[in-house]
């Protein structure tokens, strides 16, 4: 069986700087916070100021990212969004991380609660910007 993926959307997140907890015991705690930002794709639409990204530094290799936030579509829906993943040090310097969904279970987007999803996170062309570019396996 071959796994194939279809692209769901591209989001832009903009970031503030981060609020460094430091070291709270396992590691060395970062918050960055969610300001706003842009989605494209099947799903269109904005991120909502008010989340943000835990990023707990593990090793000199290795960090862990949870990030929690809200999706506006264009046409007035909510999409709650966690994206969840560990950061190894390596050639391809790109995050891979396990986003999951909660849709409203009679809306337009009840298909986001299902399946299963990957999204890589590069770098955005702005300052404190992420970009998140999420597939669904099939």
């Amino acid at each position: 069986m071959k796994l194939e993926a279809e692209h769901i959307m591209t989001i832009h997140v903009q970031c503030s700087s981060s609020l460094d907890v430091k070291d709270e015991g396992t590691g060395y705690l970062r918050v960055i916070p969610i300001i706003g930002g842009t989605v494209e794709g099947k799903i269109s639409g904005e991120v909502v100021p008010g989340g943000a990204d835990w990023n707990t530094t593990l090793d000199l290799n290795l960090a862990h990212v949870c990030a929690k936030y809200v999706l506006r579509t264009s046409d007035g829906e909510y999409i709650d969004v966690q994206n969840e993943g560990v950061i190894k040090a390596d050639n391809d310097n790109r995050i891979k991380t396990r986003p999951s969904f909660k849709a409203d279970m009679n809306g337009k987007y009840a298909w986001l609660n299902y399946g299963v999803y990957v999204a890589s996170l590069d770098p955005g062309h702005k300052e404190n910007q992420v970009i998140i570019t999420v597939y669904k396996l099939g």
